[in-house]
C-alpha cells in the first residue's frame, strides 16, 4: 500500500491531536474532498509490537474526549467509567484511540470546516450545509487512514455504542484482516423507521429556528440554539427508558405553589423532568454544531449494512476471524435486543465467533454509558480472553 500524503502536528493543537491527509478521501455519495483531517484522542502506550490497540468509536453527540475532562464543558470523559487505568479498556495495558468522526464538529473535517475551492484552496468561511453528505462507511473509511498513520497494521480491538456500535459493525465487515475483536454495544446493522422519524423531527426543529438561516448562520453571528436545543431534547428522550424518567423525576414539580392560591405557570417550567431536558438542550448547544448535527444523523439514517451486501447480513462476514461481543440492555427501546440478537444470528449464519450478552437495566439505551457492573466485568472478561488468543503478555491486557 502506497504511503499517505499527511500532514501532522507533533504536539497538541487545542487539546487534541490531529493529522491532515492531503490526498483526501473520495465519499460514498462520489465526492472527493481534497483534504481531510482526523481529529483524535490516545490514552495508555502502544507497545513494541503495535498489537495492543483498540479503537473507541464515539456516539451521535459524543466526541473524542472519551477518558478526559472535555475542552469546552469541563465535564469527566463520556466514557471514563470504561476507559482509563484499572477500567475494562485498561490504559496501563492497551493504546486506546478515540477519533472524532468525520463530518463531526471537534476537530475533524466536517461543516465547521472552510470549504474548499475548485483550485483546491481553502475558502475563508465553512463548508456549512454544502457540506458533502457522509456515511459510516466513510467514518470508517477515514478512521482506517488514521490508524494506518500511527503504524498500526491490526486493531486489537474496536468497541462502541450506538452510533459507534454501527461503526464497529462496518469496521468488522470492511477491514475483518484488521480486527482481531469487535464489540458492537446497544446498536443495531440499520437505522430503523422509529429512529429515523426521530432524527428528522430534530432536524425540522432545527430548520423551524429562525437564526437557522438556511444553514449560513455563520454570516450574521446568530446560531440556531433554540432549534438545535428541542433537537437535542428529543432524542434525549430515546437515550432514556420510562422506568429511568419515573425513578429520576416522577411527578414532581420543579416550583410547586406553596397554597392552593397561588396559581401554576402554564408557560414556565412545571416538572422537574422538563427542567432536566431544557438543562440537557441548554448545555449541548455550547459544544456542536447545528450542521455537523444534522450531517451524522443523516449518516447514521443511511446506515444499512445488510443492503450494502444483497440483504442478507451474513454475508457480510463470511469468512470473519475476527471474535466479537454484543451487548444490549433489557429497557433500551432506541436499539432493542432483537435487534443485536438479529446482527449475532447472521454472525452465527457466516460462521463467526459471536458471543451475546442482554443485561437487565431500568437505564435504557444509555445504559452503556453509566454505571452497569455486570456490564463493565464482562468487557473486562471477554477482552482478558482476546488477548490469550491474540498473544498478548500478560502485562499487555488482562490483569485483574
Amino acid at each position: 500500500m502506497d504511503q499517505p500524503t499527511t500532514r501532522a502536528d507533533p504536539v497538541e493543537t487545542d487539546r487534541h491531536s490531529h493529522v491532515t491527509f492531503d490526498d483526501g478521501i473520495m465519499l460514498e455519495c462520489g465526492t472527493a474532498l481534497r483534504h481531510h483531517t482526523v481529529a483524535y484522542r490516545t490514552y495508555g502506550t502502544l507497545n513494541a509490537a503495535r498489537s495492543n490497540a483498540v479503537l473507541v468509536c464515539h456516539a451521535l453527540t459524543l466526541d473524542q474526549y472519551v477518558a478526559e475532562e472535555h475542552p469546552i464543558t469541563g465535564k469527566p470523559g463520556w466514557w471514563d467509567s470504561v476507559v482509563g487505568p484499572g477500567r475494562p479498556l485498561d490504559t496501563n495495558r492497551l493504546f486506546v484511540i478515540c477519533p472524532n468522526v468525520l463530518g463531526g464538529c471537534m476537530g475533524s473535517t466536517g461543516p465547521l470546516s472552510n470549504r474548499e475551492l475548485a483550485d483546491g484552496t481553502a475558502a475563508d468561511e465553512p463548508w456549512g450545509t454544502d457540506f458533502p453528505p457522509v456515511t459510516i462507511r466513510d467514518m470508517v473509511h477515514a478512521q482506517k487512514r488514521l490508524i494506518e498513520h500511527l503504524g498500526i497494521e491490526r486493531l486489537f480491538a474496536v468497541i462502541g455504542g450506538s452510533m459507534g456500535g454501527m461503526q464497529v459493525l462496518q469496521w468488522a465487515a470492511l477491514y475483518p484482516d484488521s480486527v482481531f475483536a469487535a464489540l458492537p454495544i446497544a446498536t443495531a446493522s440499520y437505522h430503523s423507521a422509529q429512529n429515523i422519524a426521530f432524527n428528522e423531527v430534530g432536524r425540522q426543529a432545527i430548520f423551524a429556528d429562525p437564526d437557522w438561516q438556511n444553514g449560513q448562520y455563520w454570516r450574521t453571528g446568530r446560531f440556531p440554539a433554540r432549534g438545535l436545543a428541542v433537537a437535542r431534547m428529543c432524542a434525549h428522550i430515546t437515550y432514556l427508558s420510562e422506568e429511568a424518567l419515573s425513578r429520576k423525576f416522577g411527578r414532581r414539580l420543579q416550583n410547586a405553589p406553596k397554597d392552593s392560591t397561588e396559581a401554576i405557570n402554564l408557560f414556565g417550567e412545571m416538572f422537574e423532568v422538563e427542567s432536566y431536558l431544557r438543562h440537557q438542550g441548554s448545555t449541548f448547544v455550547q459544544r456542536f454544531d447545528a450542521n455537523s448535527y444534522l450531517t451524522i444523523t443523516r449518516a447514521m439514517d443511511y446506515f444499512d449494512l445488510g443492503a450494502d451486501v444483497g440483504g442478507d447480513l451474513a454475508t457480510a462476514f463470511k469468512g470473519s476471524r475476527t471474535r466479537f461481543l454484543l451487548a444490549s440492555f433489557s429497557s433500551d427501546w432506541l436499539f432493542p435486543t432483537e435487534e443485536s440478537r438479529s446482527v449475532a444470528r447472521a454472525l452465527n449464519r457466516a460462521g463467526a465467533n459471536v458471543s451475546f450478552v442482554e443485561f437487565p437495566t431500568d437505564k435504557g439505551h444509555d445504559a452503556f454509558l453509566l454505571e452497569e457492573p455486570d456490564f463493565h466485568r464482562t468487557l473486562a472478561g471477554f477482552l482478558r480472553g482476546c488477548a490469550i488468543h491474540a498473544g498478548l503478555a500478560p502485562v499487555d491486557v488482562g490483569a485483574e
